[in-house]
């Protein structure tokens, strides 16, 4: 069964799940951006497919482009927007002990949905 959920920034599709990873395909919609969060429970790795993805991780920001990839360590706090005109596509591979979304600190949010995890 696939699970697609809407966000106020673009859509997530879950690829594949397991007790020991979780794979999304990302999408963020021209000029929208993810919360700058950060996850007890796992870590992260980015693989862009289309579009550019700008990546900030622990304050630094840097651009990605297809081909590009970016590793979130667990505890890292990162965030991903889309800065161009196009919608922005990743792959996001999740690793670690747990996945549920309620494994996110949110730091700050465009959404105001700082203050809740979800």
């Amino acid at each position: 069964m696939t699970v697609e959920e809407s966000r106020p920034w673009g859509r997530y599709v879950v690829l594949e799940e397991s007790c020991a990873h979780k794979i999304k395909r990302i999408e963020v919609d021209p000029g929208a951006r993810l919360s700058y969060q950060r996850h007890a429970r796992r870590a992260e790795h980015w693989f862009v497919v289309s579009g550019t993805v700008e990546i900030t991780l622990e304050g630094e920001n840097r651009h990605l482009s297809p081909g590009d990839v970016a590793d979130i360590p667990c505890g890292a706090a990162h965030r991903a927007g889309n800065p161009g005109d196009v919608p922005a596509v990743f792959i996001e591979v999740q690793t670690g002990d747990y996945f549920g979304e309620d494994d996110i600190e949110r730091l700050e949010d465009d959404y105001a949905r700082a203050s809740w995890n979800l």
